[in-house]
């Protein structure tokens, strides 16, 4: 069996992983246009300086050789031809598969701003090359503009908060980290954020950048009429899958990416999708499941992707540590849903549920709460029927024994 993987982040490189697993003696390919293996999710400690390329990966030493795969460095994929069943490297080469999995990721997207086509000192933030450029940006520039208050955003600004340099944070969004965050826990940040002289504007966009004879971005406009001061501008305000090159492969594209269905096949049977290349923006640990699940059934061993919660993110910026869990804001004129929160000093807790089901919860402060709480998901307890205040239920709630079957099972009766 021939195993194409294209894309060399966590979808893919597990999905090699799990491929070797279950099929031992295949040929295994992996190309990828970057030309080594490392996380994204912590490029601004690289930016910052407190990793170094090496601790930025999380593949094996050996990766090659304990996997047996052949890896094609530093290679676009420009092409598919799904009838001879090969995929087109930018060098006009073809290489041939039996099952192929595409994970691909995404690519940071740029929107229409008047005033900034052409403009040298702006970039993204989601490769190691931008890092490079970023890494260089404080050596002669004072005044960084960011664009977006998403993972990617906040992590760009931290990485700059001991390099001396002005941060200035720009969302169209009313708070920080707007999908992750209710406007409570985002508020920790924003204070954090000010007391360490990031200047913030929420609730604009931008309208309008200023570039000066040399083609340079000196300020940004905002939509209220702000002017900004900049001299270099990073734009991390969304992303746009790369399927460019399945464009006329007649694999099903949505607006947002590669379909694939919960086992991670496309509309053909022999190839396969995981992680950002699907335009949902999965979380690391989806994309890792992502690849697993893919891969798995590639090798013929059924698999499907049953995760309730993708959307779950563990981060902590400036000391703070905080989980985020499925819905943590429900809609304003849907009072079906019901929402607990506890507040104690610097600990704030929330769970949203709805029919007694959780559908979201926040946790910030302390994460203790949340081996309970992945007990109370998995075991789909209905929290109405909880005696006491959910936030008091405790591991010792779930040791009962069930006479007829002497399993253990949550009180609540």
């Amino acid at each position: 069996m021939r195993y194409v993987v294209i894309g060399s982040s966590a979808a893919g490189v597990n999905g090699v992983r799990e491929l070797r697993k279950k099929d031992p003696e295949a040929e295994i390919t992996l190309i990828s246009k970057d030309k080594a293996i490392y996380s994204r999710c912590i490029l601004h400690q690289y930016l910052s300086g407190h990793r170094s390329l090496e601790r930025l990966c999380f593949a094996e030493p050996d990766f090659e050789d304990l996997y047996k795969v052949n890896w094609v460095k530093g290679v676009e994929v420009t092409g598919l031809d799904r009838e001879a069943q090969e995929v087109i490297l930018e060098n006009g080469e073809r290489t041939g598969y039996d099952k192929l999995l595409i994970a691909t990721g995404s690519h940071t997207f740029i929107p229409p701003i008047k005033g900034l086509a052409g403009a040298k000192n702006f970039i993204g933030f989601r490769n190691i090359d931008d890092i490079e450029v970023l890494k260089e940006v404080p050596k002669k520039c004072s005044h960084i503009v960011v664009l977006g208050s998403g993972l990617v955003g906040i992590d760009c600004t931290t990485g700059y908060l001991d390099m001396g340099v002005k941060v200035t944070l720009v969302d169209f969004a009313g708070w920080l980290l707007n999908r992750q965050l209710d406007e409570r826990a985002a508020q920790t940040y924003i204070d954090l954020f000010n007391e360490h002289g990031i200047e913030q504007h929420y609730g604009v966009g931008v309208s309008e950048v200023i570039q000066n004879e040399e083609g340079n971005i000196t300020n940004v406009i905002l939509t209220d009429g702000t002017d900004l001061e900049c001299d270099f501008f990073v734009i991390t305000a969304g992303v746009r899958s790369n399927v460019e090159f399945l464009q006329d492969s007649g694999l099903e594209l949505s607006k947002f990416g590669l379909v694939y269905d919960e086992t991670g096949k496309t509309n053909d049977d022999n190839i396969y999708g995981a992680g950002d290349v699907s335009g949902l923006s999965p979380i690391w640990p989806v994309a890792v499941k992502e690849g697993m699940i893919a891969a798995s059934n590639m090798a013929g061993v059924p698999a499907k992707m049953t995760d309730f919660f993708a959307s779950k993110s563990t981060m902590s910026f400036l000391g703070v540590n905080t989980m985020s869990l499925g819905m943590v804001t429900p809609p304003e004129d849907d009072d079906s849903y019901q929402v607990e929160t506890y507040e104690k000093g610097d600990v704030y807790k929330k769970i949203v549920h709805k029919d007694g089901v959780i559908v979201g919860a926040l946790l910030q402060g302390d994460l203790a709460y949340g081996g309970v709480l992945q007990q109370l998901i998995a075991r789909k307890i209905d929290v109405r029927r909880v005696k006491k205040p959910i936030f008091e239920v405790d591991y010792s709630d779930f040791f009962h024994i069930a006479d007829e079957n002497y399993e253990f099972y949550y009180a609540d009766r």
